[in-house]
């Protein structure tokens, strides 16, 4: 038996979208977007997403079209967006539906019901966001959601979750 490095039925690169490869060396901090109360909670990890300082600030994310959180998120209008850290690794698979978790994903970490929404309480930096319907639509395979900033909370970041090239990867310098 061989061990490969790679995996065995991974697409060539010369087979593959040449944007998406681009975008996927871009590299970006990886979010969790969640939404809801109780019950109706649901969340997804995010790593296409923009964040504009301004006047008022704005996030800007693309969800995946069938997701429970795009649904929510319609539904409430409101959703919390947290960055989150190496040690979190886990947890953005599970929200990324790509890791099982017998229970749902709720069921890992310890949760914060906010004004818009589930905060994991071990993401110190998050933000409040209040949609904007009118800025909502299909961009490709995605839908691009645009919300309002109505809270910010800097916390202190140990090392941040960063994907790259269908990875995660721990940055040198995390500060």
């Amino acid at each position: 038996m061989t061990i490969h490095s790679e995996h065995p039925f991974e697409t060539p690169d010369d087979d593959r979208d040449p944007l998406r490869r681009l975008r996927g060396r871009l590299g970006t901090t990886v979010s969790l977007w969640t939404s809801g109360e109780g019950v109706e909670r649901a969340g997804l990890t995010v790593s296409s997403y923009l964040v504009s300082a301004g006047e008022p600030g704005r996030v800007v994310g693309l969800l995946h079209a069938d997701s429970d959180l795009l649904e929510r998120l319609d539904e409430t209008g409101t959703a919390v967006v947290a960055l989150l850290g190496w040690r979190q690794r886990e947890l953005a698979d599970v929200f990324a539906g790509v890791m099982p978790a017998p229970g749902g994903p709720f069921r890992l970490g310890t949760w914060e019901q906010t004004e818009w929404g589930p905060r994991l309480s071990s993401a110190p930096t998050w933000l409040g966001v209040r949609l904007d319907p009118a800025a909502t639509h299909e961009v490709g395979w995605s839908v691009l959601v645009e919300a309002v900033v109505e809270h910010v909370a800097v916390g202190t970041d140990e090392s941040p979750l960063v994907h790259r090239r269908g990875r995660y990867q721990r940055p040198a310098d995390a500060d």
